[in-house]
C-alpha cells in the first residue's frame, strides 16, 4: 500500500471502495434506478457521490486511490454513503490515512505478555482463555484453551496463529461446528489488521501461505470484509465431549491494542457446561507438568 502519490495509486483503498460500493444497491439508499442495465453491480460512482455530497471528480478520485489527503469529513461523508459499519469506519480511515512511520516494510514489534496476566491465565481453571496478538498471533492460552482447540505451546512459533491452525490444521473442520462462519471471522479480522500495519512482512507471509494453499481463503481475502471481534457465539463439536455453544468476550489490553483476551464461557446448568466440565476435568488429569516445571 502506498502512503504518497507520487509512489502510485493507494489499491488496498480502491478495492476496499469498490467491494463496499458492490453490494449496495439503489433501492437500498432510496434512489431510483436508472432506466436500462446496470453494468456495475451496486451503486455508481456518481451516485456514491450524490450521497455523500461530494462532487463526482473528486469520489472518483478517492476510489482510485489518488487522494492521499482526503479529510475526515469527506471519509464521514463516505462512510455514511455506503452504510459502513464502525469496524469498516475504521478499517476506511486505516487506509485512507495511514499513521506516519508505517511507510517501511518492516515487521511490528515483538509482543510479549506480561508474567503476571500468564498467571491471570492460569488461575482462570474453569474457563477457557487465550491472549491474541499481531495477525492473530497465540500468545498465551490456558490449559483449558488448549484441551479445547490444541496445545499451541507444543507448536513451531510460527504456527502459533489461530488463523494457520483454522486453515491449515484437519482436525479445525471438525472442531468448529460452523466451520465456514468461523473461517470468514478470521479473514475479516486479518483484513481489519492489515489496514492498521499495511507493511508488516510476517502478515504478508501469513496472507501469500494461506492464499496458496487454501482456495476458501484465497476468495474471502479477495471480499475485503473487516470484522472487529468483541462478542458473540462459537459451536464445537469436540471429539471428547461433544457439541459445545460457547459464548465469548474479547478485552483489549490497554498498553498493547493489538493484544486482546479472550474469555470463553458457558450457559450455566447447560450442556455445554456440564461438557466444559468434563473437559477440564479431562484436562487437569493429562496435564502432569505446571507452566514453570
Amino acid at each position: 500500500m502506498s502512503t504518497s502519490p507520487e509512489r502510485g495509486p493507494n489499491l488496498e483503498l480502491r478495492d476496499f471502495l469498490r467491494s463496499r460500493r458492490a453490494r449496495i444497491s439503489p433501492d437500498d439508499v432510496g434512489l431510483s434506478p436508472h432506466a436500462g442495465r446496470r453494468r456495475v453491480p451496486g451503486l455508481r460512482r456518481e451516485e456514491v457521490a450524490q450521497l455523500a455530497g461530494v462532487s463526482v471528480d473528486y469520489y472518483v478520485r478517492l476510489e482510485r486511490g489518488r487522494t492521499p489527503n482526503a479529510s475526515a469529513s469527506v471519509l464521514e461523508a463516505v462512510a455514511r454513503a455506503l452504510r459502513l459499519d464502525p469496524a469498516e469506519r475504521a478499517h476506511l480511515f486505516d487506509l485512507a490515512k495511514p499513521r506516519p512511520g508505517f511507510g517501511r516494510r518492516r515487521p511490528a514489534p515483538p509482543q510479549r505478555v506480561r508474567p503476571g496476566l500468564l498467571r491471570v491465565l492460569d488461575a482462570l481453571t474453569d474457563t477457557p482463555a487465550m491472549i491474541l496478538g499481531h495477525r492473530l498471533d497465540v500468545l498465551g492460552a490456558n490449559p483449558l484453551a488448549k484441551a479445547l482447540y490444541t496445545d499451541f505451546d507444543a507448536l513451531p512459533s510460527r504456527d502459533r496463529n489461530l488463523a494457520r491452525f483454522i486453515f491449515l490444521d484437519p482436525t479445525a473442520h471438525d472442531l468448529l461446528a460452523d466451520w465456514e462462519t468461523a473461517a470468514r471471522g478470521t479473514v475479516a479480522a486479518l483484513r481489519l489488521y492489515a489496514g492498521r500495519h499495511p507493511h508488516d512482512p510476517r502478515l504478508n507471509e501469513l496472507v501469500g501461505e494461506l492464499s496458496v494453499r487454501d482456495e476458501d481463503f484465497r476468495q474471502w481475502w479477495a471480499d475485503h470484509d473487516v470484522l472487529q471481534y468483541t462478542h458473540g457465539l462459537k459451536l464445537y463439536r469436540h471429539p471428547l465431549v461433544g457439541e459445545l455453544t460457547l459464548a465469548y468476550e474479547s478485552l483489549a489490553l490497554p498498553d498493547d491494542p493489538d493484544q486482546a483476551l479472550y474469555l470463553y464461557t458457558a450457559e450455566p446448568d447447560s450442556p455445554s457446561e456440564h461438557a466444559l466440565r468434563l473437559l477440564g476435568g479431562w484436562s487437569a488429569s493429562t496435564r502432569p507438568l505446571s507452566r514453570s516445571e
